[in-house]
């Protein structure tokens, strides 16, 4: 994993304030923060933290003060338009979470997820911490997140629909797929701090190895007699030496015209994958399909699971995390007869250890000088050769 990763504890449940005061209490900056809110609603909202203890622990209460009057309720449409002022870094995250939120809404109340009004979540203060933790995130250079199993209560509340059962409606939509618990008594997971968890989290996981940085204690507004009513955001470096973090992202499928997949792989490793493959199986009743894989970034895992969703008949991807351990690695130019063709080079410690010409190039040289590829391969390979690239030998200074 390059840049650093954030380990979310919601064991007691996940608001956006809270996130929002474990990041800052992890020491975003306040300012970089308050640039990001302001870029969108400009002179509407200020933040401010203090220092409070929950159940004997210390943690930091993120306040979100509205500088204007009640504010109004707002459609998707309406708040994907006002993101638009911010920097691609915060933007897309914090598109992404309310996204996530529109299509739980919409599903609950069967409307279009642009056409829904988002009552509390529409408030400066929800828009607030939405764009607060995106941009907290973004200043604490973290570039991964994973999340435990979450906390979501029990009971009922009442919202602007009436008595509610917990996890409200929006919440349970949002935890389709995730690892909840009931935790205790009352709503201890709002829509706000769910969809923050589904859209940055690549992965429900226990704490993963790292080597821990950092920890920052975001506080919830009641002080409970029989448990910390916290978020814990743990940040730091993967362990593992110089591997880097992955994620193994699955599907099973038995029912799509296979002459569909070349163009489904394609795209997978245009949308930035690491590579994507087919692997043959027998699902049940004996019928033959094919298991998907896609190996990618934890940030590239949306827009793969979205492409999957899209272009294959699957109702449903797995996801697991995966440690990768590359060799270092560079390119070298060849000249045979009518071009050049690029060599990979994989190389430990400045001794090579592979050496294999680019097919892609040696294809395209083939074709232009109208000879076999074998040829055109094998003569690649003997360039590289009288380079000294091959298995064994030092790389040249």
């Amino acid at each position: 994993m390059s840049g650093r990763h954030a380990w979310i504890d919601a064991s007691a449940g996940v608001a956006g304030d809270m996130l929002l005061g474990a990041l800052l209490d992890a020491g975003a900056d306040i300012s970089v923060v308050q640039a990001a809110i302001d870029a969108v609603a400009p002179d509407s909202v200020r933040i401010s933290t203090t220092e409070v203890t929950r159940a004997g622990l210390r943690a930091r209460k993120a306040h979100v003060a509205a500088l204007t009057g009640s504010p109004p309720h707002r459609t998707w449409a309406s708040i994907r338009t006002m993101l638009t002022g911010l920097d691609q870094p915060v933007r897309d995250p914090a598109i992404s979470v309310f996204a996530r939120l529109a299509e739980a809404e919409a599903r609950v109340h069967g409307v279009a997820a642009d056409d829904v009004h988002f009552h509390e979540v529409g408030a400066l203060d929800s828009i607030a911490d939405v764009i607060g933790v995106c941009a907290a995130l973004h200043d604490l250079g973290i570039t991964s997140v994973s999340c435990g199993a979450v906390a979501v209560g029990s009971g009922h509340v009442r919202g602007a629909h009436g008595r509610l059962p917990v996890p409200v409606p929006a919440v349970a939509e949002l935890s389709r797929g995730w690892q909840v618990f009931a935790g205790g008594d009352g709503e201890l997971a709002t829509p706000t701090g769910m969809a923050l968890v589904r859209a940055l989290a690549e992965v429900c996981e226990h704490l993963p190895p790292m080597t821990l940085d950092v920890v920052g204690v975001g506080a919830g507004g009641r002080d409970l007699p029989d448990r910390a009513n916290v978020v814990r955001v743990l940040v730091g470096a993967a362990a593992g030496g110089d591997g880097a973090d992955a994620v193994l992202v699955e599907a099973n499928v038995d029912d799509l015209d296979p002459r569909l997949w070349p163009g489904v792989l394609a795209g997978l490793l245009e949308l930035g994958a690491a590579d994507a493959w087919l692997t043959p199986i027998v699902m049940k009743k004996g019928r033959p399909a094919h298991t998907l894989s896609v190996l990618c970034a934890p940030a590239t895992v949306p827009r793969v699971r979205d492409h999957i969703f899209e272009n294959t008949t699957t109702l449903g991807v797995r996801e697991s995390p995966r440690r990768k351990t590359p060799l270092e690695r560079l390119f070298v130019t060849v000249e045979v007869p009518g071009g050049t063709i690029a060599v990979k080079v994989g190389h430990r410690d400045g001794v090579i250890l592979q050496a294999m010409p680019e097919f892609d190039e040696v294809t395209a040289v083939a074709r232009a000088v109208g000879r076999p590829e074998r040829v055109v391969l094998q003569q690649a390979l003997s360039a590289a050769a009288e380079r000294g690239l091959v298995t064994g030998n030092r790389l040249a200074c």
